[in-house]
């Protein structure tokens, strides 16, 4: 899942809260096992804020030790900062409610009053006031403490082509990636193994016992959907309601994700040119898709050559434009920048939306994550193959951009593994949703998730180009979310998919000659990301 770039302004807040007196007793919980945990409780505090108006003023703080081996109870700490949204309608009251943006890395702190702000512009603001709603960085990012971090230039632009032109250029790439492996294991060799999922998700059984509840509610978006897929593995009973959306395809942790990630993104990336074809009037790069598809692949050739702005080589212009696969939300503005920068030679939107250098807190946790979760090939010639097969075969977009994403797995100080084996059969009703088009965690994902919760009910948008497209505008996907996370309501099973919503045609097929053309995201939505940081 690769980085997605959000353009307005980011709401980044860290912990600001008084640790918390939480310790852990009982015995060491086993590889599927439940933590016992004793908790004294959490001392919240203020949130730091970027000014008056960050929504975070609103919200608690505090950070909750957790052991660093959950095995070893009383031993090593390091811990969670969390936040807390509180409910408002006390009659009512339904409990906690976790939020998880996805990644792995992705941090998750103001994502409180954010799903609070994202029911209420979907017409559910009764749903969130009936909740407490815990935003958290898990462990090793952002707040958390300590926070992983590799190498913070690793990501500088301009970087070298993501599609190897020769042997030696795949050989830079290569060392550049072991060379990034070895500085995590000489950084954070102690920490690197206690990074599974399953550690993150005892992470959460513990937050759940320090806040004195007997059971939680889960919002989880992208590789959120994972996350809470293996508490409820792990910790069943302890879930009331879990809504995944954009759901991770448990058949394929995690080499074999991105393989169809590659595909799916080619199949959303071309549907973008088709639509910037269908433009031509607004934008004039093309009046067919493989017209534009042509001049795309021609300035990311120029880029290489001479730098767009001389920041923007043809791995940043690649990152740029990935996000029309992920958000059609995206399509207006993306579309608007490269057109300025061809029949203009004004590189000044497009260098807005550069994201110089990363993030390297969140690939680094991402690489981490993936890497302890489970198996991957330690022989380069696979990826290699597997790559060079993939844009053989006309998935050009995507295959060697992720490679080089998760390149430094293939050099990590351990094999990680095995991949937890999910099971839903003593979990309670799920309510699960899925895009068929989603590029970032394709239909597939959603379709196996049901399998593997027996109890759940899917919900699929009918050509849904959008990623995690809850409370996004979809007014029939987020009444259901409400009515779930109101009642516990679920559509009837149906064979398949038990329910399905249309795409939004404005949202799914934006006019840029409307409204929408004055805005670089849609009117209503999320204003936060989901998904890959």
């Amino acid at each position: 899942m690769k980085r997605i770039v959000i353009v307005t302004a980011a709401l980044a807040v860290a912990a600001g809260g008084t640790v918390s007196a939480v310790t852990a007793s009982a015995s060491a919980a086993g590889a599927g096992a439940p933590s016992a945990v004793a908790a004294k409780g959490i001392a919240w505090g203020k949130c730091e804020v970027s000014g008056p108006n960050d929504p975070m003023g609103k919200a608690e703080c505090a950070q909750v030790p957790v052991p660093l081996d959950h095995r070893k109870p009383n031993g090593r700490k390091i811990s969670v900062a969390v936040s807390r949204f509180k409910h408002t309608d006390s009659r009512n009251y339904q409990g906690v409610l976790f939020v998880n943006p996805g990644g792995p890395g992705a941090s998750g702190l103001p994502y409180g009053p954010a799903l609070a702000r994202w029911l209420g512009g979907a017409g559910h603001a009764e749903t969130a006031a009936k909740y407490d709603i815990i935003g958290f960085d898990p462990r090793g990012v952002g707040a958390s403490k300590p926070a992983l971090t590799c190498d913070p230039h690793y990501s500088d632009p301009i970087r070298p082509d993501y599609v190897p032109g020769s042997a030696k250029e795949e050989r830079a790439w290569i060392a550049k990636s072991k060379k990034y492996a070895q500085d995590c294991a000489r950084k954070f060799g102690w920490l690197l193994p206690h990074l599974r999922t399953t550690d993150a998700a005892r992470d959460i059984e513990t937050i759940r016992a320090a806040l004195g509840q007997q059971k939680i509610s889960w919002y989880g978006f992208s590789y959120g959907t994972y996350f809470g897929a293996t508490y409820a593995t792990l910790f069943p009973k302890r879930v009331k309601r879990m809504v995944l959306d954009g759901n991770v395809n448990p058949k394929t942790v995690w080499y074999d994700s991105q393989l169809e990630q590659d595909k799916a993104f080619e199949r959303n990336l071309k549907s973008w040119f088709s639509w910037i074809a269908k433009w031509d009037s607004v934008y004039h790069l093309g009046k067919t898709e493989k017209a534009v598809e042509a001049w795309y692949y021609a300035a990311r050739a120029a880029a290489k050559k001479a730098p767009i702005g001389g920041k923007i080589g043809p791995d940043e212009l690649d990152d740029i434009v990935l996000n029309a696969g992920y958000n059609t939300g995206f399509y207006i503005p993306y579309a608007d920048a490269l057109s300025k920068w061809v029949n203009a030679k004004d590189a000044s939107a497009l260098l807005d939306n550069l994201n110089p250098g990363g993030d390297d807190n969140s690939f680094a946790v991402y690489n981490a994550v993936q890497a302890a979760d489970a198996k991957w090939p330690r022989n380069w010639s696979k990826w290699h193959n597997d790559a060079a097969r993939l844009y053989k075969q006309g998935y050009r977009f995507n295959t060697w951009s992720n490679v080089w994403f998760n390149a430094p797995v293939a050099f990590w100080p351990f094999q990680g593994g095995p991949a937890l084996k999910l099971t839903g059969k003593n979990a309670p009703g799920m309510l699960l949703v899925q895009s068929t088009q989603d590029a970032a965690t394709p239909v597939a994902g959603g379709r196996e998730m049901h399998k593997v919760f027996p109890n759940s009910r899917l919900v699929e948008e009918i050509g849904g180009k959008t990623h995690a497209n809850t409370l996004n505008g979809n007014a029939c996907l987020d009444d259901k979310v409400a009515a779930y996370l109101d009642s516990g309501w679920l559509p009837k099973s149906r064979p398949g998919a038990d329910a399905a919503c249309p795409a939004v045609p404005a949202l799914n097929d934006p006019d840029p000659t409307g409204a929408a053309a004055k805005s670089v995201r849609p009117a209503t939505g999320k204003d936060l990301p989901v998904g890959r940081p």
